[in-house]
């Protein structure tokens, strides 16, 4: 995906549905991604979730993220998943 620079934080990047289809505490799925990033996850209705910019992006710095989010049921032990989203940040004339 493509995200111009000059986004809001708060600005919608992705929609995740995660889900599991065991019952209980096995079928509740917790998402997470890394903190040291400029998104967050927003839990929505249900099983889903959406990453939204959590500050200002500047292309000349970093030009293209990889955000791993990983889903992790609350079974004992927990069962893992992940997913890379590649999401490059697009040039806005800064003249």
């Amino acid at each position: 995906s493509d995200i111009s620079e000059d986004a809001q934080p708060g600005t919608k990047v992705a929609l995740l549905h995660v889900q599991d289809r065991d019952s209980g505490a096995n079928g509740e799925v917790r998402c997470s991604i890394d903190k040291d990033i400029p998104f967050r996850l927003q839990r929505s209705q249900g099983n889903y979730y959406s990453v939204v910019t959590a500050g200002e992006l500047d292309r000349e710095q970093v030009s293209e993220y990889n955000v791993t989010v990983r889903a992790a049921d609350g079974g004992r032990p927990a069962l893992q998943s992940s997913a890379v989203l590649a999401l490059r940040v697009l040039d806005v004339n800064d003249n």
